[in-house]
């Protein structure tokens, strides 16, 4: 079967190399290197230990990925055709080392020798203790997801100006240009440690970058601070709710806030309508803080925690989407569409199309009657054209006016047909593809700002609406109409 050694060469300095790791390339085995741009290797060099590296794999490959999976699979081979061999990384093969990660895996003899890790090094030129939190992250795959503000955080596998460039484009969109980071290159090593205070936005103009470079971004301090994460928002509202916090705080529950999460989700809607991004971060927030204060509601009270809400809501995500999460095929959207409500309808033993109607509820009536309409769309039961809509809501016209002039003024058989009517009004916005609820908010924001001009105008004219006659109003409101 073979067995493989895997040592660690240390940060970059010959001083650091073990007694173990010293043993080792001294003794009969062959020596394989993951690569020879590293100090260390001056060690092989001037003692005349011959060495294979895995350079040459770098210019092969185009990802590093494949060239990890390559040097993985060639080391298995070396290792059965020798029985035992050496492969020698850079710093502790147990910290940031893909090669090592792969091979673990595999069903093969391996021992680790450890050495000192480039993290000491470099801690200790910065003078940082990282008993409060550090987080060490790969460079060559870093997205904005691996950002921690309130945790010191070590970016590795920075080789180039590239990687350099793409960072420092993620690192400005949470922290700012100007937020001030270290750039440290050869930790540890004499005459080549370089360490450079620098804004983020020089991050790419340096020209030292390579396989001995990391940066450090030092988290953000807690005083005079306007930047926050999720778990923030979340650390104020526990003072806020918490012993020495705010009284109305603490002393709201689910039902008392439930119709605050209904205003909010109109807000931004109605932010959404008038396309002012600042208005719409700020009620994305309002809305945010709605359902964080459930959330911490619901903690307080020991019903549950917030790692169960984004667990829930995680799942579903993934079984809902099986088109993405298990490369099934799907046509086009509205497929996704109904693939998402079958399968939710399976998870909620929903079997007959009432039943799933029925289960529509929570939502105003003109959504409820939009959600129900599709459920029987999806069975086809459906206008094939618009045309059928239009008569529809003409019949139903019809049936109002006559309800309405009936001589025994009957109010609920008026209700129902008024109902009918809205009813069919609902099935055009969904035929035409526009949410009806959406679609009256706009109206009722497009009433009140025509109604602001008619006062607007009623006061030039030193009128007061109250005093004039529908005529006079009915004038001023096709003004603002036309404005």
């Amino acid at each position: 079967m073979g067995k493989i050694y895997i040592i660690g060469l240390g940060p970059g300095s010959i001083n650091d190399l073990t007694l173990a790791a010293v043993d080792k390339i001294n003794d009969e085995n062959k020596n394989f290197l993951r690569t020879e741009k590293h100090p260390t290797i001056k060690y092989f060099l001037d003692k005349n230990i011959p060495f294979e590296s895995f350079d040459y794999m770098y210019e092969e490959k185009e990802d590093f990925e494949s060239v990890y999976e390559n040097i993985s699979d060639e080391l298995l081979g070396l290792a059965k055709q020798h029985n035992i061999i050496n492969y020698f990384v850079p710093g502790n093969p147990m910290v940031a080392e893909k090669t090592v990660e792969i091979l673990l895996k595999q069903d093969i003899d391996i021992e680790i020798i450890s050495g000192m890790s480039f993290i000491e090094p470099i801690l200790e030129s910065l003078g940082r203790d990282p008993i409060d939190g550090l987080k060490i992250v790969d460079g060559s795959n870093f997205n904005n997801l691996m950002i921690d503000i309130n945790t010191d955080m070590i970016i590795t596998q920075v080789y180039n100006g590239r990687i350099l460039s793409e960072i420092k484009l993620i690192l400005s969109e949470v922290y700012g240009d100007e937020y001030n980071i270290m750039f440290i290159h050869g930790a540890g090593i004499e005459d080549e440690e370089k360490v450079y205070n620098i804004p983020i936005y020089l991050l790419d103009r340096i020209a030292d970058a390579s396989y001995l470079t990391s940066i450090y971004i030092p988290k953000m301090e807690k005083e005079n601070r306007e930047i926050f994460d999720f778990n923030d928002t979340i650390g104020i509202m526990r003072i806020l709710r918490g012993e020495d916090g705010c009284t109305w705080d603490m002393m709201q529950d689910h039902k008392s806030i439930r119709q605050s999460l209904i205003e909010e989700a109109y807000e931004v809607v109605d932010a959404i309508d008038s396309g002012d991004i600042d208005d719409l971060i700020e009620e994305l927030g309002d809305l945010l803080l709605q359902f964080i204060f459930h959330s911490e509601i619901g903690y307080d009270k020991g019903n549950f925690h917030m790692i169960e809400i984004t667990s829930a809501l995680a799942n579903k995500l993934i079984y809902r989407h099986p088109h993405i999460f298990l490369q099934k095929k799907v046509e086009n959207s509205d497929e996704v569409v109904y693939n998402w409500n079958k399968l939710k309808d399976e998870q909620r033993g929903l079997k007959y199309a009432w039943e799933k109607m029925e289960n529509i509820s929570g939502l105003p009536a003109l959504m409820t009657a939009f959600k129900i309409q599709e459920r029987g769309a999806e069975l086809g039961f459906d206008w094939n054209e618009i045309q059928g809509v239009y008569d529809k809501i003409l019949e139903e016209y019809e049936e109002i006016k006559e309800a309405v002039n009936n001589p025994k003024k009957d109010s609920d058989n008026i209700e129902d047909e008024l109902g009918d009517l809205i009813f069919t009004v609902v099935n055009l916005a969904r035929f035409l593809k526009i949410n009806p609820e959406v679609a009256l908010n706009r109206a009722n924001n497009k009433f009140i700002n025509r109604f602001k001009k008619m006062e607007e105008k009623a006061q030039e004219l030193k009128k007061n609406l109250k005093d004039m006659n529908l005529q006079e109003m009915d004038s001023l409101w096709n003004l603002a109409k036309e404005n």
